[in-house]
């Protein structure tokens, strides 16, 4: 029995359009399935854009190799296509000298990744950069860069397409189930009410991939990841940015802190804050602002909270809740459920938009070599 479609991707963010690009690339009859009117509706536009190093991430997991492969993957695809984008680079700063320790080992965290372009600065050379900044020291990461995140997505969608790959909009995936016959049929809500079928599949579903793998019986071969919301927001500071680069804090645990971004139109921006959340929920809080102005003080001692206002709110997919380890990417193929011809990615949140191009080419080759 042939498949009304041959491979489809449920989602249309970053990492759902670079997989439906990668796979369109390699013959592969594509569709993207998306449930809302436009691509790149959550996680893909509600993050701060940046294209990251590969500072952080434990040497030798997925979230390392394929931020440091996707950055230039990224600028790569973005130089060749038009897509705007800048090596604006970043200061990671220590901002007393009870932080060089962890400045120098995050160093060394990098070099393990294959990281080799970091300059440690003094408090003095940083001033040089960035004459606002506040720091007893701190590491420049000349390839920290910026991107319009939908400019890239839009780039993504046009390969695709070009290819004759299809994006569907406005089109929710209510259930999945797979037959005896190895095809998967998708039970599809809103307008497109009715079933799909298709042989190869992949979840690429971020907030939601959690609850729509669940509809597959895998029995007690799989346990599916469970994924946990955390709500960040971003804070736009008007007027010129005091800024030419990215001044990243100390990061805790997981959270990078509430660091500073310069975007494409050199506007500068604080975030994202970190809230645990049960429920979807974008509502800004503009009251938990000021207990962060000693926070950005520490590193930006003139800043003028006047100047602070509500810009936009993020979610980001956790595999973990507050306090636990942070666990690796899950991007989890037959080899860990059984089921041929299925991809389940979960847990894609940063640097996910940096590593997406290299994301796409793992979920390529575990579908069809």
């Amino acid at each position: 029995m042939s498949a009304d479609v041959e491979t489809i991707v449920v989602g249309a963010g970053v990492v759902g359009l670079a997989v439906g690009r990668a796979l369109s690339l390699a013959g592969q009859e594509t569709m993207v399935i998306e449930q809302h009117a436009l691509i790149g509706s959550e996680v893909s536009s509600r993050n701060s854009e940046v294209i990251h190093a590969g500072l952080y991430y434990a040497p030798g997991s997925l979230r390392a190799t394929l931020c440091v492969r996707g950055k230039q993957m990224m600028y790569d695809f973005a130089r060749e296509n038009g897509v705007a984008h800048e090596a604006v680079s970043k200061l990671l700063v220590a901002t007393s000298d009870a932080q060089i320790p962890k400045l120098k080992a995050i160093q060394e965290v990098a070099h393990k990744n294959g990281v080799d372009d970091l300059e440690p600065l003094s408090s003095a050379q940083a001033r040089e950069l960035e004459p606002e900044v506040a720091c007893a020291a701190a590491l420049l990461s000349p390839s920290t860069g910026i991107i319009d995140s939908h400019g890239f997505m839009v780039a993504l969608e046009g390969h695709l397409t070009s290819r004759g790959g299809q994006v569907v909009l406005q089109t929710p995936v209510e259930a999945i189930s797979r037959g005896g016959n190895g095809l998967y049929t998708l039970t599809l809500g809103g307008a497109a009410s009715g079933t799909i079928t298709c042989r190869t599949l992949v979840l690429s579903a971020g907030l939601h991939v959690s609850k729509l793998a669940r509809t597959l019986a895998f029995g007690g071969r799989y346990q599916v990841p469970e994924t946990f919301y955390a709500k960040g927001q971003y804070y736009a500071l008007s007027g010129k940015s005091p800024f030419k680069r990215h001044i990243y804090p100390m990061p805790d645990g997981a959270w990078l802190g509430l660091h500073a971004t310069v975007d494409i139109g050199g506007r500068c921006k604080f975030g994202p804050d970190i809230e645990w959340i049960d429920e979807i929920d974008y509502s800004f809080d503009a009251a938990k602002l000021e207990k962060f102005h000693d926070f950005i003080r520490s590193y930006y001692p003139a800043l003028d909270a006047s100047r602070l206002h509500a810009d936009y709110t993020g979610i980001r997919p956790k595999l973990y809740r507050e306090g636990e380890p942070v666990p690796d990417f899950r991007i989890d193929g037959p080899e860990m459920h059984g089921f041929p011809g299925l991809v389940v990615l979960a847990g894609i949140e940063s640097p996910g938009l940096t590593a997406s191009l290299a994301i796409a080419d793992v979920v390529r080759d575990r579908l069809i070599g």
